[in-house]
């Protein structure tokens, strides 16, 4: 690579993201499937990364990437249920973003940028640089690069992409084989970009990681109660994180010596210790009335609701939205106005005091907007967030299962849930290069009592452009982190 230095003077960033990348393994457990990445962490800083509310791929790359909130951008999720309307939902893609990515920022003060898989990168959003989308893309027959000649560069040169497998599947040796497929796919456009593009900033995104952890937690984990000790696929994690790492040491290979180097995660990850049925518990307490309860497990917004008795209804994932049907704002809404704000409050003491299967309170926390999002929130928000046992119970918004508590996930075989912290670890290329001969015991001596610092999803953007020395508007959270130099 020749010139190292961006044109306002300062080293070029790698951002190597790595989706759902977890502390606990990455900082201590899993060290000896990650020479490099632990060297990277010896050689510079490292912390916990506190992530957004809700702790999900999306929004919280796109927090991560703005500097910006959920409520900020306008998005709470993947999929949304628009105000006032009982099922007229949307997708959140790029389009839907509220505030300026990092890559733009730069492109607007003459720096150029690589990004691949960033979510939500789809539709593409063009701006000064090279950009491949993220898992959302439906398939390579759609406009899925920017500048669009760079479609025909890579399946030119590749043959395939693949954006993202489906993941909540039983056949684990065939999905395993996917992943690694897809994952050396990316891995090949990402070296292909850093040695064919000009660049100042390249941040890329690999799904896969998130896709192992959900699919092959319990085989690994001695603490996930459904876990398998003697089973085929507990090494598969230790697998992909090692493949993850000889990746990450050809990349930083590639990158000039004095490259500034950010590793970071969306969010973590822990095991799954059951689904709660939201609308099933609605239906119990009272709150939600069916015209006919289904002969089969039908989805929230496929319901036959009597909405002229229905005070609220819910939907799952990895936590719950509790949606009101408000006199005026719903078309047949019951809850008269006055009365919504102790309505809810009854209600959040209720999901509160909620106890598991063996009788003992589950833990569970809600939350309004205006507590999450103190500094304004848009767009189709939920009337309540609920994170069931801190998020270690998903919700499962689907009814006719005729019980409270799933032992597995509604949507199909899923390992693990959404941890709040993320990781960090900034170095630069050329004081990683000092401890890259350095025998792994050593490395892992060290690394024990190593400080493990605390920051927010909220601080990488502001990082970024102090990097580079950019003045923007803020109007986000966060503050820079001080990097190695």
């Amino acid at each position: 690579m020749s010139d190292a230095w961006s044109a306002v003077g300062n080293p070029k960033l790698l951002v190597i993201g790595l989706d759902c990348a977890t502390p606990d393994l990455f900082f201590d457990r899993h060290l000896q499937n990650i020479p490099t990445i632990k060297r990277l962490q010896l050689s510079g800083i490292r912390g916990q990364l506190e992530s957004s509310d809700p702790p999900i791929t999306i929004p919280a790359w796109m927090c991560m990437a703005t500097g910006k909130t959920p409520g900020q951008i306008g998005v709470y999720g993947f999929r949304h249920l628009k105000k006032g309307t009982y099922d007229k939902t949307w997708i959140a893609t790029s389009s839907s973003i509220q505030g300026k990515t990092a890559w733009e920022c730069l492109g607007e003060n003459g720096l150029a940028s690589i990004v691949v898989g960033v979510p939500p990168s789809y539709p593409v959003r063009p701006f000064n640089g090279n950009l491949v989308s993220c898992f959302i893309t439906p398939s390579t027959s759609n406009e899925f690069t920017h500048p669009p000649a760079l479609k025909k560069e890579i399946l030119g040169k590749f043959g395939h992409y693949t954006f993202d497998v489906s993941f909540r599947i039983e056949e684990k040796k065939e999905l395993f084989e996917n992943l690694v497929k897809m994952t050396e796919e990316r891995h090949e456009v990402v070296k292909h970009l850093l040695t064919t593009k000009p660049w100042d900033m390249c941040w890329y995104v690999e799904i896969g990681l998130d896709r192992v952890h959900h699919s092959y937690w319990k085989y690994f984990d001695e603490r996930h109660k459904h876990h398998e000790p003697g089973s085929e696929y507990r090494g598969y994690i230790d697998e992909y994180e090692q493949l993850l790492d000889r990746q990450v040491k050809e990349i930083i290979d590639l990158v000039p010596d004095d490259t500034t180097i950010l590793v970071v995660s969306d969010h973590g990850a822990q095991p799954m210790d059951g689904c709660m049925c939201i609308n099933e518990w609605l239906i119990q307490e009272g709150y939600l009335y069916l015209n006919k309860y289904p002969d089969k497990v039908t989805a929230p917004e496929k319901l036959d609701v009597d909405w002229g008795r229905t005070r609220a209804i819910g939907w799952g994932g990895y936590y719950a939205r509790v949606f009101f049907n408000v006199e005026g704002r719903e078309p047949r809404g019951v809850i008269r106005r006055e009365d919504f704000p102790r309505e809810r409050e009854e209600l959040r003491r209720k999901i509160e005091a909620m106890k598991g299967p063996d009788g003992m309170l589950l833990g569970n926390k809600t939350y309004l907007s205006g507590d999450l999002y103190p500094d304004g929130y848009l767009g189709d928000d939920p009337d309540l967030f609920v994170y069931f046992a801190n998020l270690a119970w998903r919700s499962a918004g689907t009814v006719g299962h005729k019980r409270l508590y799933l032992e597995e996930n509604d949507t199909g075989p899923d390992d693990a849930v959404h941890a709040k912290q993320g990781l960090f670890i900034g170095t630069t290329k050329q004081r990683y290069l000092e401890f890259a001969r350095e025998q792994d015991t050593v490395i892992d001596a060290r690394l024990k009592g190593a400080r493990i610092q605390q920051f927010s999803i909220y601080d990488v953007f502001p990082t970024i452009m102090d990097h580079f020395g950019i003045e923007v508007a803020r109007g986000g959270r966060g503050k820079s982190i001080p990097l190695p130099r």
